[in-house]
């Protein structure tokens, strides 16, 4: 019996899933993602709850594409982080952030294995009717990045350096914070955890 080739889009992609202590300018292609966005601090159970849903599709487009001989590495998960208005992000109370969690999807997962797992995930009562996961084209364009290691909420150091790179590079921000979560924090102690903090740019 001859094993099915998994795709990993991190050994695929290199130029998307690393990055350097070093700032770095990167340009991206529009890929497709499974995404579910929301207002919230990122301990409260409605963040938490997105997650699972999103991690249970991810599994389910794998599974149904594994079944056609298409398997692939579930990829890195990823989020946008914002807040509305001017006031700057660390100063904005935690529960009025809003976020989009996401997973990018290969080249062969198109909408109809998105739609097919998600009628399996609400025939099994996995998901609820009103369960917001979206599959969606997303294009960063060009971009800058930083490799942040340590705790999600030390990153003020590593992005004052993106920040000074950027605008000393003749650019300015143009979207919203990008985070890749390289590490497991269920299995990397958090002064360990390795995560890409990522801008558009223009």
């Amino acid at each position: 019996m001859i094993a099915i080739q998994k795709l990993d889009l991190a050994k695929s992609y290199p130029e998307y899933y690393k990055a350097k202590a070093k700032p770095q300018i990167v340009n991206l292609e529009p890929y497709n993602y499974i995404t579910v966005h929301g207002k919230s601090a990122p301990e409260a159970p409605v963040f938490n709850s997105a997650i699972d849903q999103l991690y249970g599709l991810a599994y389910g487009i794998k599974f149904l594409c594994k079944a056609k001989e298409l398997d692939f590495v579930v990829p890195k998960m990823e989020g946008f982080w914002w807040v509305e208005g001017k006031q700057p992000f660390e100063e904005t109370p935690r529960e009025e952030w809003h976020w989009k969690i996401m997973f990018r999807m290969p080249d062969f997962v198109g909408e109809m294995e998105f739609n097919d797992a998600i009628q399996s995930l609400l025939e099994k009562g996995k998901i609820e009717s009103e369960h917001g996961l979206v599959f969606e084209e997303i294009h960063e364009g060009l971009s800058a990045q930083i490799l942040h290691v340590g705790s999600y909420d030390d990153e003020t150091g590593t992005l004052e350096k993106l920040y000074a790179y950027i605008a000393q590079e003749g650019f300015e921000v143009a979207g919203r914070h990008h985070e890749i979560y390289i590490s497991d924090p269920r299995k990397v102690s958090e002064d360990r955890l390795k995560t890409i903090l990522r801008y558009s740019i223009r």
